[in-house]
């Protein structure tokens, strides 16, 4: 023991440590209240007595601010300055990058790249960045971690508990993605694009989402330009390792076939978060204005709904409403319409799905009554018992296709031949006794015959010899 703690003065586990690993390994900058919320959620519904709520912060997050001050004496995280709220930022040294890797079983350019001057700028992007994560994750307490807290505290997880899911864990998520234009994932050309958050959650119905935070700080119109990078991001072809070119970005990433996308490239999702001197509904209008060449879709009448053929589905939100919706709250404007929806319905094209639903149940019902009519017309075309009228099994029928037995009774079904059969077999036997019986008979006349004596003739020439 002794020896454990000179090694971790701080007095953290091997999970602790873990915990702070996997979660900067995907976030790259966090809070030690950051990282506590995403990896041990049942922590923020204790030290609910504690009197204020700085000392039930700084209770919750002891263990984690431990767990990061032992690492730090290894030389897996650094200190990365303070947010603009005084909470002290933790970033991952390169070596901590690495170990990191090891426990989310990434490979080094999966990682994604480290942001810059995070602390020394307040580290207000990758702040809103992890929220955001927070937001759309919704990690769930365990309950049986709150045993024995008050009442209310109880009631507030288990509320947690029963609230809409989120959307995957922490390892669906990935920050700071390259994304290039050209070069390679791990050394991307200059004019890459760069995803704050790429999500892969597949099981939750978002098989890949790709996140852009905005603070409210930047020009609309260089939000609008990244699209420009993205496009020919998504349109780059690569071949793959079974040697078929295809986008790139499906040489790292799974997601439906083509059909099931309709074509279209993965979406994005905007988060804005009004925290700078400009409007986040503003924001937004004006991103929609500037991408409409990428996004808007085209009126298919027939089918009563868009053809989004070659555009990118853009989403967008704030963090507050993203907070208090989560993903599948109506908190998402999808450019091009005009309400909220889910998160799920906002980067689908349900008028699409509706109508190829209807074809396809008309396909299935079409071909039904092509089924019906076929039956119908075997059924007209299938022999009956030339004797009992029965109509012909498929076994009898098959039957009597493949023999060319001219005696082997075509016209009648399976019972009546073997009554015939059996009528036959009986009629040979008879005929055999009968053939068996004369020719004895006459085998019995001829001996007869033989043995009879021969009589002499008697008469006028008789006499005389």
């Amino acid at each position: 023991m002794a020896g454990k703690r000179k090694t971790n003065e701080a007095g953290s586990t091997n999970d602790l440590r873990a915990d702070v690993l996997s979660v900067l390994g995907v976030l790259k900058v966090a809070t030690a209240d950051q990282i506590q919320r995403l990896a041990s959620p049942h922590l923020s519904y204790r030290h609910t007595l504690k009197e204020t709520p700085a000392k039930r912060k700084e209770a919750r997050t002891a263990s984690h601010r431990g767990a990061a001050t032992d690492l730090r004496r290894h030389g897996l995280v650094v200190d990365g300055g303070r947010t603009r709220g005084n909470e002290e930022v933790r970033i991952l040294t390169a070596a901590g990058l690495a170990a990191a890797a090891i426990d989310l079983d990434r490979e080094p350019e999966e990682m994604g790249g480290m942001p810059k001057g995070a602390g020394r700028s307040g580290a207000s992007h990758p702040m809103t960045v992890n929220e955001t994560v927070i937001a759309l994750i919704r990690p769930k307490p365990d309950l049986d971690l709150v045993v024995g807290e008050p009442a209310e505290a109880v009631a507030a997880a288990q509320a947690a508990v029963e609230a809409p899911d989120g959307i995957g864990s922490l390892t669906s998520y990935a920050t700071e993605v390259a994304l290039p234009v050209k070069g390679t994932w791990k050394n991307p050309a200059v004019g890459s694009a760069r995803a704050d958050v790429v999500v892969t959650a597949p099981g939750d119905g978002v098989p890949l989402l790709f996140i852009e935070a905005d603070n409210c700080t930047e020009e609309a119109v260089l939000i609008a330009a990244k699209f420009d990078k993205y496009l020919r991001f998504f349109r780059r072809l690569e071949k793959d390792t079974d040697g078929e070119e295809k986008p790139m970005w499906r040489t790292r990433w799974s997601a439906p076939a083509w059909e099931g996308y309709e074509r279209v490239h993965p979406p994005v999702l905007l988060v804005f978060h009004e925290v700078g001197k400009r409007s986040a509904k503003k924001q937004m209008e004006k991103v929609a204005d500037l991408t409409r060449s990428h996004w808007q879709g085209r009126w298919y009448a027939d089918g009563g709904y868009h053809s989004y053929d070659g555009c990118i589905p853009i989403v967008a939100t704030t963090l507050e409403r993203l907070r208090e919706h989560g993903p599948a709250g109506p908190a998402f404007w999808r450019y091009g319409r005009d309400r909220l929806e889910p998160l799920h319905d906002a980067i689908g094209n349900h008028r699409r799905d509706v109508y190829m639903a209807r074809r396809r149940a008309a396909a299935r019902e079409e071909e039904r009554h092509r089924e019906e009519e076929r039956t119908a017309a075997r059924e007209a075309a299938r022999p009956a018992c030339a004797d009992c009228g029965a109509k012909f099994t498929d076994d009898r029928w098959r039957a009597v296709g493949y023999t060319r037995d001219p005696e082997s009774h075509k016209d009648l079904c399976e019972d009546c031949q073997s009554r015939a059969v059996v009528a036959e077999q009986w009629a040979e036997a008879d005929e055999r006794a009968r053939q068996e019986q004369l020719r004895q008979q006459a085998e019995e006349a001829g001996r007869a015959a033989a043995e009879a004596p021969v009589a002499k003739p008697r008469g006028l020439f008789g006499r005389r010899r």
